[in-house]
């Protein structure tokens, strides 16, 4: 089965309010095997609402709108939609007399303004969906032709209620069986465009999965997808395609899911037995966030320092102003000081350095914007490494924290 989504509101097209909607939506339709073939956005304009559902019921087996149910002059959903599919707005009798129930509750001694009453105008022949969070229904109705359309409201909690207490199992009974998940392979420190080469045959699916490439800050996740599959049947199947990925990827694959690399880190620290501490400059705490974003990481995450101006640098962790003066500030030899510095001063195994210039100024022709050095100092060595990271502020910033992270997941490995 097909659906359609389709979104109604300028505030979503003026940018002023975030399509949560849709993201739920697409994540529910998926778990009952049903295939998200379009997103639509249109602005409170009863004809492109007309248009936009129409059009969608020629490609797909069922659409679905959120939006537009309210009852003020640009919520024109309910209209829209019976032009949509040639039926006439009707009155509904059992809506009038929630309504009115509503507004007596609410402490209401005043007649319902016609406004609210307009929300009891539904096309003829509609399924009534109740809200239980709202004045606004929703409606479900279905064509001769087995095509649907399932109006539901624009606010997130009411439309994921209605979703759930009523229009899943409409689905479930109109969809053919078998569902639709994704298991992400994540990894970082390799570009998009060199895993193909990695991944050989399996570049374009794995056992019938389909693979798609999915590039972040942090790196790029893998995400694998099963079709039409009984859920355990898909589950394994996603599970086994994910380790022959894993295998193809290593070094650079660290987790399945959605699993965070700090996550990863703080295992393998637990495993061995090992406590962890940061000396940050360019990051300014990232690192630690990242780290202590974890439930339970005390137990491996001492703490770290800031070291942004080179004072504390020098008053802190103790290097030595003659190194900063003679080698700069972003130079393996400070970051390699800063990580041994983290080492000693919390009196923990592992020490993590990092310094660089996260722009937008700062650089040189020597050290441009986006040099950054990370270091790892162990019981048995110091590890420091140059890299050249791109983007803007921010960018280099989270790149570099992961980096870090992923030095120290390295280190288990090897």
């Amino acid at each position: 089965m097909r659906v359609e989504l389709i979104t109604i509101g300028d505030e979503l097209l003026l940018g002023f309010t975030i399509d949560t909607n849709s993201v739920f939506l697409g994540g529910e339709l998926a778990a009952l095997g049903v295939e998200v073939a379009r997103r639509t956005t249109v602005g409170d304009d009863r004809d492109a609402i007309a248009a936009a559902v129409r059009d969608a019921l020629a490609r797909a087996d069922g659409v679905i709108t959120t939006g537009g149910l309210g009852p003020t002059s640009d919520d024109v959903t309910m209209d829209a939609v019976a032009a949509a599919l040639g039926v006439e707005l009707e009155r509904n009798a059992t809506v009038v007399a929630r309504l009115e129930e509503i507004w007596r509750l609410r402490g209401r001694s005043e007649p319902l303004p016609p406004a609210n009453l307009s929300q009891a105008m539904l096309p003829r022949g509609a399924r009534v969906l109740p809200n239980n969070h709202g004045t606004a229904p929703g409606v479900y109705v279905e064509r001769s032709d087995k095509h649907w359309v399932a109006v539901l409201p624009g606010v997130p909690r009411e439309m994921r209620e209605m979703f759930s207490g009523s229009v899943r199992d409409l689905v479930r009974a109109a969809a053919p069986g078998g569902v639709v998940r994704s298991l992400a392979v994540r990894t970082t420190g390799v570009a998009e465009s060199r895993l193909p080469e990695l991944l050989g045959d399996y570049a374009e699916g794995v056992d019938g999965l389909s693979l798609a490439y999915l590039p972040g800050v942090e790196g790029v996740d893998l995400r694998l997808t099963a079709r039409g599959l009984p859920g355990a049947d898909a589950d394994e199947k996603l599970r086994v395609a994910a380790r022959k990925l894993s295998a193809r990827l290593a070094p650079y694959a660290y987790a399945e899911g959605t699993t965070d690399l700090a996550e990863v880190v703080l295992a393998h620290c637990r495993s061995a037995g090992r406590r962890l501490a940061v000396a940050e400059s360019c990051t300014g705490g990232m690192l630690g966030q990242r780290l202590t974003a974890i439930a339970g990481s005390s137990d491996v995450f001492a703490g770290g320092v800031i070291a942004y101006d080179n004072e504390v640098k020098i008053e802190l962790l103790g290097v030595e102003r003659e190194a900063i003066e003679r080698h700069g500030a972003v130079s393996e030899e400070i970051v390699t000081a800063m990580a041994s510095a983290a080492r000693r001063r919390f009196g923990v195994d592992l020490g993590v350095g990092i310094t660089g210039v996260a722009g937008p100024r700062g650089g040189s022709v020597e050290k441009p914007v986006g040099t950054v050095w990370i270091a790892l100092a162990t019981p048995d060595e110091i590890v420091a490494k140059q890299l050249r990271l791109f983007g803007d502020r921010d960018e280099v910033r989270r790149r570099a924290a992961q980096a870090a992270l992923d030095l120290v997941r390295r280190s288990f490995a090897g």
